[in-house]
């Protein structure tokens, strides 16, 4: 929670450590609101008003009786991923806790956001990575294929 701090127009999330930062520089990404209801900002208040939450972990488990306990690992992340895609009808094999962090990249190229500052919010240090995701997305949604009006 130390980490995360909510406003009337966005969440500020520090990462302290990741993979791209094995030495521990760190991290600061902004999360605007949103105006639907998927908007993450609002769950996340949603979240930590609901849970109580003030100086804990943030992601937190949650028992079949509302009760909730210690903090999440990584792998308990990929496991609600993997459950949650199941639910819907999807392969779950095919999604993890990455999940999340390559569709907002596929997304935000199909709407036609700046490769520069998709690879600055997913915090990539190469173009060359952002690239690659980015390519991926410009073959779903190529206007040159569009344009041809089939």
């Amino acid at each position: 929670m130390a980490d995360v701090t909510l406003s009337s127009r966005r969440a500020t999330v520090t990462i302290r450590r990741s993979k791209a930062d094995q030495e521990g520089r760190g991290a600061t990404i902004g999360i605007p609101r949103g105006r639907r209801e998927t908007c993450p900002v609002r769950a996340l208040g949603r979240w930590t008003a609901a849970a109580g939450l003030t100086g804990e972990r943030l992601f937190r488990s949650v028992d079949r009786h509302g009760r909730i306990g210690e903090g999440l690992s990584g792998a308990a992340v990929a496991e609600i991923v993997k459950r949650s895609v199941a639910r819907v009808g999807l392969d779950p094999a095919r999604y993890s806790g990455h999940s999340g962090r390559s569709g907002f990249i596929t997304q935000a190229a199909m709407s036609g956001a700046d490769i520069g500052a998709i690879g600055l919010h997913a915090r990539q240090r190469s173009i060359a990575t952002t690239r690659a995701y980015v390519q991926s997305a410009a073959a779903l949604n190529n206007p040159a294929a569009k344009s041809v009006g089939l």
